[in-house]
């Protein structure tokens, strides 16, 4: 194989035939004989809330974990440990447990989950501008014509991002590399964790062929289903259909799915985009009718998110109430802004107005609240001026104020009264 080749531990230059680093001994050699000519870049940190909480209790680093909460939550994310017993996101906790008992199980903190998020981000930054986040803890990156400014092919400034994030921050994560967004999201999910795999131009035909229609980006389970019901059930046949039978099937999905299957995707990486909303959730232990209780979760919830808006210094036009009965019927509410707030305040008077209407004596066993149409806190504000609100300025000064006193003494050195009201089977 011909092509630039490096160690991804030391970053030592090595021959395309080494299988072992001379230098470090390492058998971590990445290789490709594309691999000096692709600067499209997804990387994903590696069950990252699991990887804070390992970090920050090293006793936990053996075992398996699960950020959750309670037995009728659901499952954050978890550790490559408890994911060898079947455990995987959005599943229910008790399932979870059933599948891994032996599990640790620590409650999200979204908070420090935020914070680490952004140490990622600026490393991201001093690499290039063109950075698209998709969450917390993946984003796209565009290293095209960084050749010069860093001294070397994209592939090796995003292996040294790697290596810096994991001595630095102490959290892993996985690379991948190829020519479009496309292709390099699927890379990055090749070899987890502590993973970079490369998808070139010349290969990839070869490599979607045989791979399932569910591995296209936006295929989820429904639309896997239908197709596999046409007979479609690999990404190579969907190039045996002509693009109009595709869209007279599938409508504007059909010419994505024919696009995709031939590795065609025109897609920048776009800093402007992002996540489309925020949000946060909680499942009682017990459905409850309690408007106090339910009051005080979103409370917190609305702080969370909030914590999340000013970290990303963004602003949410929208609120969004979710709220979900105990036979499971999903109701949402929301509300327009006269202008976009990042402010818990404005979220919490929202939502409480929103909950009011919307309770009717039901009970439920999930409340949520979150914010969408954002856009930079920079451009449009924080939502702490209202000129139907005259006291909206006091209340924001004063939640600035409380933020102040976290950033200093932590999290917890302050909450308001409102938020102390909870279940404690939900503690």
């Amino acid at each position: 194989m011909t092509g630039d080749a490096f160690c991804r531990d030391c970053l030592t230059p090595v021959a395309t035939d080494d299988r072992r680093c001379p230098a470090c001994r390492s058998p971590r050699i990445l290789c490709h004989a594309e691999l000096g000519a692709l600067s499209i870049a997804h990387m994903d940190c590696d069950a990252f809330y699991a990887g804070v909480e390992k970090r920050d209790d090293p006793s936990l680093a053996d075992k398996p974990l699960i950020i959750g909460g309670g037995k009728r939550g659901v499952v954050s994310t978890a550790c490559y440990i408890a994911r060898m017993s079947g455990v995987h996101s959005a599943m229910p906790m008790f399932k979870a447990l059933k599948l891994c008992p032996d599990a640790v199980i620590v409650k999200p903190s979204m908070d420090k989950y935020v914070a680490v998020s952004r140490q990622i981000r600026a490393l991201m930054g001093e690499l290039t501008p063109m950075i698209e986040p998709l969450s917390l803890d993946e984003a796209f990156l565009d290293l095209s014509g960084t050749e010069k400014l860093h001294g070397a092919i994209p592939a090796l400034t995003m292996a040294r991002l790697a290596r810096r994030i994991e001595e630095e921050i102490g959290v892993t994560v996985s690379v991948g590399l190829s020519d479009c967004k496309f292709l390099a999201k699927i890379a990055s999910d090749l070899d987890k964790p502590r993973g970079f795999s490369v998808i070139g131009r010349g290969e990839a035909l070869d490599f979607l062929g045989p791979r399932p229609v569910g591995t296209i980006w936006g295929v989820g389970a429904s639309l896997a289903s239908k197709l596999e019901g046409d007979g479609l059930r690999l990404i190579g046949d969907l190039r045996a259909v002509a693009l109009e039978d595709l869209m007279t099937r599938y409508g504007s999905m059909g010419k994505r799915l024919h696009d995709l299957a031939f590795a065609r995707d025109t897609r920048n990486v776009n800093p402007s985009e992002g996540a489309k909303s925020i949000s946060s959730e909680t499942t009682f232990s017990e459905d409850t009718t309690d408007i106090d209780l339910l009051d005080g979760h979103l409370w917190r919830l609305s702080e969370k998110v909030s914590a999340r808006c000013k970290a990303k210094d963004i602003a949410g036009r929208t609120v969004v109430l979710k709220l979900k009965t105990k036979d499971f019927k999903l109701l949402t509410r929301s509300h327009s802004l006269t202008t976009p707030t990042q402010l818990a305040d404005t979220i919490y008077r929202s939502g409480r107005e929103m909950l009011g209407k919307a309770t009717e004596g039901r009970a439920f066993r999930l409340i949520g609240i979150g914010v969408s149409g954002l856009s930079s806190a920079a451009e449009t504000g924080d939502g702490s001026v209202d000129l139907f609100d005259p006291q909206a300025p006091l209340r924001a000064k004063a939640e600035r104020a409380m933020d102040a006193v976290r950033a200093r003494y932590g999290a917890d050195a302050v909450e308001k009264g409102r938020g102390l009201r909870r279940d404690e089977r939900d503690a």
